[in-house]
């Protein structure tokens, strides 16, 4: 990208990932490639979104979700469906916001800095192909605003990709 992301300094969550947004269909705009818009919209996120500290995909591969692009720390290799946050949220096909992932039961602690985290689940054509993952250092960081607005961010991904199963 040629030049720098600019975004308002705005109290309002919902016009904030608006505007995030319009820049993800930019940077999207003409690239199909998985990897690469995934690639790039992780680092979009991560250096965007306030008080993040991991922000990547964990992508659907024989029937667990194996780690995909991202910005942050080092993160677990493989989950099974249906085991911490990523698992959970991926088998049940449902976001799913944690304001404290201590009391999450089943929790997978990749970096014991995360002490919250929002999933949303990736769905193409009815097929589950992954999950997008976020983690904050700080307890009840994300919200139903920040829920909605990432759900947005997903479908734009997946929208502007061409996911091969």
């Amino acid at each position: 990208m040629s030049h720098p992301i600019e975004l308002p300094e705005t109290a309002n969550k919902q016009e904030f990932y608006k505007e995030l947004a319009l820049q993800l269909n930019g940077l999207l705009s003409g690239e199909r490639d998985a990897i690469a818009n995934a690639a790039n919209m992780s680092a979009l996120m991560y250096h965007t979104l306030p008080n993040v500290n991991w922000v990547g995909f964990y992508l659907l591969k024989d029937g667990e979700l194996v780690l995909g692009p991202f910005q942050g720390k080092p993160a677990c290799v493989r989950i099974a469906l249906g085991r911490g946050v990523c698992g959970t949220a991926a088998e049940s096909r449902r976001s799913i916001v944690v304001p404290d992932v201590d009391a999450f039961p089943g929790h997978i602690a990749c970096d014991t800095a995360s002490r919250s985290e929002l999933v949303v689940p990736l769905i193409a054509e009815g097929e589950l192909i992954g999950v997008l993952d976020l983690d904050s250092p700080s307890a009840a960081r994300f919200d139903e605003d920040d829920r909605a607005g990432c759900e947005n961010l997903a479908a734009i991904y997946l929208a502007a990709t061409q996911v091969t199963r």
